[in-house]
C-alpha cells in the first residue's frame, strides 16, 4: 500500500503523486460510493499499486477542510484577489471572504489588484487599508505597479510549501495573476471565466500546479460567501482583532452591539479596530441573526 495525494481529477480518474515521487493514475474502489465519499483534489490517500504506474484509491485520509467551489481538500491558504477597482472596491465583499475563510481555517492572504487605474488619492487610501488588515495579522500585498517583480516575488514566497486556492470576484483578475505567477501555465484568461461560469454538474477538471515551491488550484476559488452556517454569537470569533479586544469585555459572552463596557466599540472609537470592519461586523451580525432556519 503507498500513500500520497491527488493533484488532479477527472471524469472518475484521480492523479495520485505518492510519496516516492511517482504519479499514479487512480480509479475509487466502488464501496466509496456505498459510504458516499467521492476523493477530491488534495485529498491524502492510501493507493494500491496494480499495473506499473496504475492503481486504486483503498482509503481517504481525514482532511483538515474542504472548498465545495472548487471541490478540493486540505487546503493552507488563498489569495483573495481584490480589484482596487473596476469593479468598484468593496470593503463588505472583502470582509466576507475574510470570514468565509476563518471560519474554514484557511489562511488569507490579500492581495489588490488593478493599482494602475488608481488615482493619487486612491492609492493613499489603499495604503492606508493595507495597513489596517496588516495590523489584524493578514498579509496584504498592494503591489506598486500591476504585476511588478517584487509583488509577485513576494506572493512566491508565501505560496512556497502550501496547497493554495486563488479567490475573488469576476473581473477581479485571478486568472491574470496566475499567469504572472506561472507563465509557463498560459491559462487563456477566457478559459477561467467560462469555467466559472458553467452549470455545477458539469465535469470540470481541477487540478493542482505547481507554481514556483507550491501548489495552487488551477480553478478559481469559490465565489458564493453568504451561506455562513453561524451561530450569530460565534460571529466576533472569526474577527482576529475582536477576538483579542474581547478578552477585556466587561461581560464574558459579549456580541460587542449593546452591552456596556465593550472593548471592541472602545476600540473602534480609539481608532483601533476599523470602522469598516465593526460596520461589516454589524451587517453580518444581523444578517446571521435573522436567517430563517433551513428544515431538511
Amino acid at each position: 500500500m503507498a500513500k500520497g495525494k491527488i493533484y488532479q481529477s477527472l471524469s472518475g480518474f484521480y492523479d495520485v503523486l505518492a510519496d516516492d515521487g511517482k504519479i499514479y493514475r487512480t480509479r475509487a474502489r466502488g464501496n466509496f460510493r456505498k459510504k458516499k465519499i467521492t476523493p477530491i483534489v488534495g485529498d491524502d490517500v492510501e493507493f494500491s499499486i496494480e499495473d506499473g504506474d496504475k492503481g486504486y484509491i483503498l482509503d481517504v485520509l481525514p482532511r483538515k477542510n474542504s472548498l465545495v467551489r472548487p471541490p478540493i481538500a486540505n487546503i493552507d491558504q488563498a489569495i483573495i484577489t481584490t480589484a482596487a477597482t473596476q469593479p468598484e472596491f468593496s470593503s463588505n465583499l472583502l470582509d466576507r471572504q475574510l470570514l468565509a475563510l476563518e471560519v474554514e481555517g484557511i489562511t488569507p492572504i490579500i492581495y489588490f489588484s488593478k493599482v494602475d487605474l488608481l488615482t493619487k488619492d486612491q492609492i493613499d487610501f489603499f495604503r492606508t487599508l493595507a495597513t489596517g488588515y496588516r495590523q489584524i495579522g493578514y498579509e496584504v500585498v498592494l503591489p506598486k505597479v500591476a504585476f511588478d517583480d517584487e509583488s509577485l516575488r513576494e506572493i512566491h514566497s508565501l505560496l512556497a510549501g502550501k496547497e493554495n486556492v486563488i479567490m475573488g470576484q469576476t473581473g477581479a483578475g485571478k486568472s491574470t495573476l496566475l499567469n504572472h505567477l506561472a507563465p509557463e501555465l498560459d491559462l487563456s484568461t477566457g478559459e477561467i471565466s467560462a469555467a466559472l461560469n458553467r452549470g455545477k454538474h458539469t465535469t470540470r477538471k481541477v487540478s493542482l500546479l505547481s507554481v514556483g515551491d507550491g501548489l495552487v488550484a488551477d480553478t478559481p476559488g469559490f465565489s458564493s460567501y453568504d451561506t455562513f452556517e453561524l451561530d450569530y454569537r460565534d460571529l466576533g470569533k472569526y474577527f482576529p482583532e475582536f477576538r483579542r479586544a474581547a478578552v477585556n469585555c466587561r461581560f464574558r459572552g459579549c456580541v460587542h452591539v449593546n452591552e456596556p463596557d465593550c472593548a471592541v466599540k472602545a476600540g473602534v472609537e480609539s481608532g483601533d479596530i476599523m470602522n469598516s470592519r465593526y460596520e461589516n461586523y454589524l451587517q453580518f451580525y444581523t444578517d446571521i441573526k435573522n436567517r430563517k432556519p433551513k428544515y431538511k
